[in-house]
């Protein structure tokens, strides 16, 4: 009962959010515009910085600071995608993940710590979003149990999620979307049509890393801190990983993708650390030791990963024909 109570509670909990709206904007980018972003971690962590550094460093309101983070990855959209998206693809993947690193070895550096505060991140910047919580105290359903913080979290953030898909399901029910899907199909073709597609491609990049942006600042709003080491390259792989799970090119695949993710990572985590620990555990020392079973998780979890692009490439809610798979 506690594995399945710790399953739940991460796949309907903040964490799942975090990175069901991180996947959003992947599938904005990957599913829908074929755009292959490797650092959407870059994009969070200049959300949540630019929440952090207006408010802490700089003293600024509150709402000024959410709206600094909000800029923030649009620029940073901006500024990678004039110099590589009339290039092939690899190039902006290429971009992106070296900017994501760039940018969390400056946050993290010593050299600006008075700014964004060194490794150890910046701080005290979330008591107007915690002061507007509504709640008196948490929740505790059985099978799921969230504290009060959480519950408000939890409020925000799936609204959030609610919001997104629904901006996204609009716009790609949109002459705006189709484009966008031809040019994941075939660019020259639109191109042949009149149509200018390193706009459309920069329109794709800005609103995919906006989400990724928002996924920043949730994340930042939740932990209550920002520290650069949570913003890592595996950050960005986890939330694609949530995305190939529910389907890319499927409004719903991010976030189904996120709960189903965060349910295996937790309960398989939960079950091997129960198993392994005690006087008398239920596996056996020399087959796997309690440091082992942190790991083992990743390696289910990647194994099942690996399987379903065999098995299923499309991801459990996909369309093979919508991704142009071969069918045979």
């Amino acid at each position: 009962m506690q594995i399945l109570n710790s399953a739940f509670s991460s796949a309907l909990g903040p964490q799942a959010i975090v990175f069901a709206l991180a996947a959003i904007g992947l599938n904005v980018h990957f599913g829908y515009t074929g755009l292959l972003n490797f650092g959407q971690a870059g994009f969070m962590a200049v959300g949540a910085f630019g929440l952090a550094v207006s408010v802490v460093t700089f003293d600024l309101p509150f709402w000024v600071g959410i709206g600094v983070g909000l800029i923030a990855p649009i620029v940073l959209a901006i500024v990678l995608g004039v110099p590589t998206l009339r290039l092939r693809a690899d190039y902006l993947a290429i971009a992106t993940i070296a900017s994501a690193e760039i940018l969390r070895l400056i946050f993290g550096a010593v050299e600006f710590k008075d700014v964004f505060g060194g490794t150890n991140g910046l701080n005290g910047y979330a008591s107007t979003f915690q002061n507007l919580n509504p709640y008196n105290s948490g929740i505790d359903l059985g099978i799921v149990s969230f504290r009060r913080g959480d519950l408000w979290s939890l409020t925000v953030g799936w609204t959030l999620v609610a919001l997104s898909c629904l901006l996204v399901w609009a716009l790609m029910r949109s002459p705006w979307g189709r484009v966008l899907r031809s040019i994941r199909e075939d660019e020259d073709a639109v191109r042949s049509l009149g149509k200018n597609v390193f706009f459309y491609k920069m329109q794709a990049l800005v609103l995919g890393g906006l989400f990724g942006g928002i996924a920043g600042i949730f994340y930042a709003l939740k932990q209550a801190s920002v520290v650069p080491t949570d913003y890592s390259t595996q950050f960005t792989f986890f939330a694609y990983t949530a995305l190939l799970i529910g389907g890319a090119a499927r409004v719903l695949g991010p976030v189904v993708g996120a709960m189903i993710f965060w349910f295996l990572m937790s309960g398989v985590g939960s079950f091997f650390s129960q198993a392994t620990s005690g006087a008398d555990p239920l596996l056996p020392t020399w087959l796997m030791s309690d440091v082992q079973a942190s790991v083992v998780r990743l390696i289910l979890v990647g194994l099942g990963l690996m399987l379903l692009m065999i098995y299923r490439p499309q991801g459990i809610f996909g369309d093979r024909k919508e991704l142009a798979i071969d069918a045979r």
